[in-house]
Parts: C-alpha cells; sequence; structure tokens
C-alpha cells in the first residue's frame, strides 16, 4: 500500500499541487472513474424530477393517457430504489479511493522522515511535522470528500437539468445559461461580504482564548494577592467585545442571508411568470408541465452553481495542505544510504582525521582540526564547557552529522562510502534522558529486535540495575511504563535504557551525559549498570560531573571545538592544566 517516497518527491518538485493530487490518486483511478460513473447515475432523480413532474403535469392537464403517468412513476421508483446500492459502491470506490490515498500519504510522509537528516529534525519541531502527517492530510481527505460529494451533484444536475432543457425546450437554453450563473455570482458576492465581519469576530474569539489561558495560569497569583475581581473585569471586557463582534455578525448575517433569500427567489418568480406568459399566448411551444418544469430546473440549476462556487475556498485549503505535505517530501536535507557499502562487522577503532564541522549559518565551525584514534574496547571521555563542540562529536560518531571538513575511518574505511543504518546495528546509545514509548518494559527494552528469549531480557535487566523497581511492579517485565515512561522514576528510565543497550550488544556505545540528570542514589545505581555495559566496548562518553568518568582510559579536554588536553585522570591532574582547574572547581 505504501506509495514509493522518492517517485513521489520527485514527481512534487515543481508541480502545481493540484498536479500533485491527481498523481496521488493514480493507484486508485479504475475506481474514481467508476465512482463518478456511478454517482450521475444514483443521483438521476434529482434532475429527472422536474421532467417527470412536468410529464405529470401534462397528464392531468391535458387529459393524456394514463399510462404515462404509471411509467414516469414507476421509472422514478425504480430508480430511487437503486440509489441505496449504488450510493454504498460509490462511497466504496470514492471514498475508499480517498482513505487509501491518505493512508499512502502517512506512510509517504514517516518513510521521508525517517529519510531525513538528524539536522533538519533538530531545525524543524517534532509538532510541526505531527500536524503535517495528521491535520494536514486529514485536511487532504476532507477537502477531496466535500469536492467530491457536493461537486459531483452540482456537476451531475447541470449536467442533467441542462440537457433536459436543450431537449424539452431548446430556446429557453440560452435564458438558462445566462441567468442561472448571474444569480449564483449574485449570491456569493453577497456572502463575501460578510468575510470580513467573520474574520474581526475569529480575532475577538481567539483574544478571549488567550485572555482565558491567561487568567487560569495567573490564579495561584490572583488568589494569593486577593485579585479575583480585577482578573474577572479584564476577562469581562472581552467577552462584552466577543458579545458585540458575535451580535454584529448575526445581524448582518440575517440581513444578508434574507437579501440573498429575496433575490434568488424573486429571479425565480421571475422565471416561472416569463415561462407562464410565454405559454398562456403560445408564443413557444410551452405545455404547463413545462412551465412548472422550468421553474423547478431554475432553482436546482442556480443551487449547483452557488455549490460550485463555493467549493473553491474548501478546494483551496485542501491544495494548501499539499503545498504544506510537500514541503516534507521535496526536502533535500536527507541521509543518503543507497549504493554505499555495507558494513558487516565492526571491531570498534575510531579514526578522526582533522575533522571539522560547521552547522548551516553559524559564523564558526562547532568542531575544528579534531583529531583522535580511539582503540578498540577503549573508553574516551569528553569534557568542557557548554558550547565546547562535545554533543557534535558524538552525533558526528553516530552518523547524525558529516564532517565539512577532514574524516572520520571506522576500522580504517572512510564513513562517508558506508551505509549508515548497516554501521548502527553494531552502535548503541544511551541519552541523557532516556526515550520510552507507551508499552510495556519487555517491548521497550527488545524494541526492533523481534522475538528475544526471556532469559536473555532477564539478564540485560539484571545488568542494568533494573530487576530490583520491576520486580516490585504488578505485571514485572508486561507492565506498561506510560506516555513516554511517565510512570517510571528518571533513575529507572535509565537503567531501562542501558537495558535496551546490553541487550544489543553493541561493538560501539555512546553515552551523552547519561547520569547528570539523576539524584545520587539514582547514579549511584546507574554508575553500577554502565560499568558493566562499557566491557569490551569503544566507548564514548560525554560527562558534566567529572566524578563519572575518573576510569575512562583516555580524557579528551575541548574548548571551542578543539582538544586542548588529553590523558588520563591523574595525568591531567599532574598537568595543572584546564582538567585540573575544573577538578578543582567541582571538589570545591
Amino acid at each position: 500500500m505504501a506509495l514509493p517516497d522518492g517517485s513521489l518527491s520527485h514527481r512534487y518538485r515543481g508541480e502545481h499541487p493540484v498536479r500533485t493530487l491527481v498523481f496521488l490518486f493514480r493507484p486508485d483511478r479504475a475506481r474514481v472513474f467508476g465512482a463518478v460513473g456511478v454517482f450521475f447515475f444514483k443521483h438521476a432523480p434529482v434532475w429527472l424530477l422536474p421532467l417527470i413532474t412536468a410529464n405529470i403535469v401534462d397528464v392531468v392537464v391535458k387529459h393524456r393517457d394514463i399510462s404515462v403517468l404509471w411509467w414516469n412513476s414507476a421509472v422514478l421508483l425504480a430508480i430511487l430504489l437503486l440509489n441505496l446500492p449504488l450510493h454504498l459502491l460509490y462511497v466504496h470506490w470514492m471514498h475508499g479511493s480517498i482513505r487509501r490515498t491518505g493512508t499512502r500519504l502517512r506512510s509517504a510522509l514517516c518513510h521521508r522522515m525517517q529519510q531525513l537528516s538528524i539536522g533538519y529534525h533538530s531545525r524543524v519541531s517534532a509538532s510541526v511535522l505531527q500536524a503535517k502527517v495528521i491535520r494536514d492530510v486529514e485536511g487532504i481527505e476532507t477537502a477531496c470528500q466535500q469536492t467530491a460529494d457536493n461537486g459531483l451533484a452540482a456537476v451531475a444536475t447541470l449536467t442533467g437539468g441542462l440537457v433536459v432543457i436543450g431537449v424539452q425546450t431548446p430556446a429557453f437554453l440560452p435564458v438558462f445559461l445566462v441567468l442561472v450563473p448571474a444569480s449564483a455570482l449574485l449570491v456569493v458576492r453577497l456572502r463575501e461580504r460578510l468575510r470580513h465581519q467573520n474574520e474581526s469576530f475569529r480575532r475577538e474569539v481567539e483574544h478571549l482564548s488567550s485572555r482565558i489561558g491567561e487568567m487560569t495560569s495567573l490564579i495561584p497569583i490572583t488568589r494569593a494577592h486577593g485579585l479575583e475581581r480585577t482578573a474577572l473585569r479584564r476577562v469581562d471586557r472581552t467577552l462584552g467585545r466577543v458579545l458585540d463582534e458575535g451580535l454584529r455578525l448575526d445581524l448582518l448575517n440575517g440581513r444578508f442571508g434574507s437579501l440573498a433569500w429575496i433575490l434568488l427567489n424573486a429571479m425565480g418568480v421571475g422565471c416561472l411568470a416569463g415561462s407562464a406568459l410565454v405559454a398562456y399566448y403560445g408564443w413557444l411551444n410551452v405545455t404547463p408541465g413545462a412551465v412548472v418544469m422550468l421553474s423547478a430546473y431554475f432553482s436546482a440549476l442556480t443551487g449547483s452553481v452557488t455549490t460550485l462556487l463555493t467549493l473553491a475556498p474548501q478546494l483551496g485549503k485542501g491544495l494548501a495542505s499539499v503545498r504544506s505535505v510537500g514541503e516534507v517530501l521535496q526536502a533535500p536535507d536527507l541521509e543518503e544510504n543507497a549504493g554505499k557499502a555495507e558494513v558487516a562487522a565492526v571491531t570498534g577503532r575510531i579514526d578522526f582525521q582533522g575533522v571539522g564541522h560547521q552547522y548551516p549559518g553559524a559564523d564558526a565551525p562547532s568542531v575544528s582540526d579534531f583529531t583522535l584514534s580511539v582503540r578498540p574496547g577503549e573508553t574516551v571521555a569528553l569534557i568542557g564547557a557548554s558550547g565546547a563542540g562535545k554533543s557534535t562529536v558524538l552525533n558526528l560518531v553516530i552518523g547524525f552529522l558529516r564532517p565539512t571538513q577532514g574524516r572520520i575511518l571506522l576500522d580504517g574505511r572512510d564513513m562517508e562510502e558506508l551505509d549508515l543504518r548497516s554501521y548502527r546495528q553494531f552502535l548503541s546509545v544511551v541519552p541523557q534522558e532516556s526515550i520510552l514509548f507507551e508499552g510495556t518494559i519487555r517491548e521497550n527494552v527488545t524494541y526492533g529486535l523481534g522475538t528475544v528469549p526471556g532469559e536473555t531480557v532477564q539478564a540485560a535487566l539484571r545488568d542494568a540495575n533494573a530487576l530490583e523497581f520491576i520486580e516490585r511492579l504488578p505485571n514485572g517485565v508486561d507492565t506498561l511504563v506510560g506516555e513516554r515512561g511517565a510512570r517510571l522514576s528518571g533513575g529507572q528510565k535509565q537503567r531501562l535504557a542501558i537495558a535496551r543497550a546490553l541487550i544489543r550488544d553493541p561493538r560501539i556505545l555512546v553515552l551523552d551525559e547519561a547520569t547528570s540528570a539523576l539524584d545520587s542514589q539514582a547514579e549511584k545505581l546507574v554508575q553500577q549498570a554502565l560499568a558493566r555495559l562499557v566491557r569490551g566496548r569503544t566507548v564514548l562518553v560525554v560527562a558534566h560531573r567529572l566524578s563519572t568518568i575518573r576510569t575512562a582510559d583516555r580524557i579528551v579536554v575541548m574548548g571551542d571545538g578543539t582538544i586542548r588536553e588529553t590523558g588520563t585522570h591523574a595525568q591531567l591532574l599532574g598537568s595543572d592544566g584546564a582538567y585540573a582547574r575544573l577538578h578543582s572547581a567541582q571538589s570545591a
């Protein structure tokens, strides 16, 4: 069902959103065309009713053969009975195509988001992307459904009505071709006069929403200082403006609505009177039934043209959603892995050779001339002030960022030439704040691994010091953690993150201030778990508290994106440099 993301993004570039929308429906085009044909047939009673009414009136007035009455009634009844199965078939084909297109579009967006670089995701908030997947695609679906249902009804009525008029009373066809669009345009223009007032009312409601939000957030201060009356007066003033604007809008709606109704019906009366005069004086071959038919068609056709004209804003919203979705589908900031060498095994040697990285739009590089060789199984700690470039180095190791100068070698191979997705199968990350999804402990620890034996899960949790709290939970490893792990403490979530890393048995481990947000007791348990996790693995760790990296094989002190000094804890203390000064400050 998933639409190939590459073809969709390529198609979108430089295309008008209407063409993109047509392209989206290509897999369902046969169903869409079938649905259109079914709709025209099921909608036949609407545009046939004036004709059948005219025939029945002529039977009564001119005493024609009574069989005409039965045949016309039978035809109309048969089409009415067919409406239910035909309507269900239309919904199955048309609405099903729209739903499938929305699903394909959401799938394409999710695929694209997985391909976009971490740099893109750092610039575009998760809530914006979520809105595009949920709200914008829903907007496209709604616009397509409304356009299909209302638009097809209007087109079917117009087509059928004009064909019947052209056959039955051809002399009146030019009159209808002029009067019907003119009447519809008049109604639409009157409605447009209300747009400004609607906007004014909407702004006042938004202001009220802001004022209510402000009032609720200030309730503790308001109550503490006895300012309830002051707060209520501020809200009451806004409520008064909303009331005034609402009443003004209602009056204008009533005025213009009534005026449009009077004008439209007056033109209908004119059509009725004009056709009646023609029939009365015998100027044209117009029967009494034809007079009734023309009057009914005038109202029906005018309503159809009005519907088509008012569909434009709905369709415009849908096309705006297509453009919004296109911002993701055509985003060029992709992590390119196609055609690159897959990584089948990793020993864990990482060589930085004159590496630098400068973020787009930045005045200076965040890392420059970074040269370092990390041996397999070695633990290297990166320390330094905020903005020193530590996190950038970690992101370069993970492959979230690419060097803008120099290169990084993995086991002697340039990472630019490697498929990073296969490389990351040998890497695990324990971030500062563990991210859990709404599921069980077992599902979070084994995320992406498929079926894992219970003993393996238990061993990983034991080594992560997590069993001590899991065994106290009512459902053990099958306990739900809540949204983003809301039912667990920070230390518990961090131990689950360590278990998630342990169960993958990575060759390279990245620890990004994994204990900085924990209290002393939780930190002790996490440190014990980390000590088991790092054994035999290449580890790069960023830490704020120096006490947590004293046992590292090497400590790299960074400043302004460069390496200032390297060595063991003892060596750096003895050199009386930046590390020694930082250690003294923390000890004090």
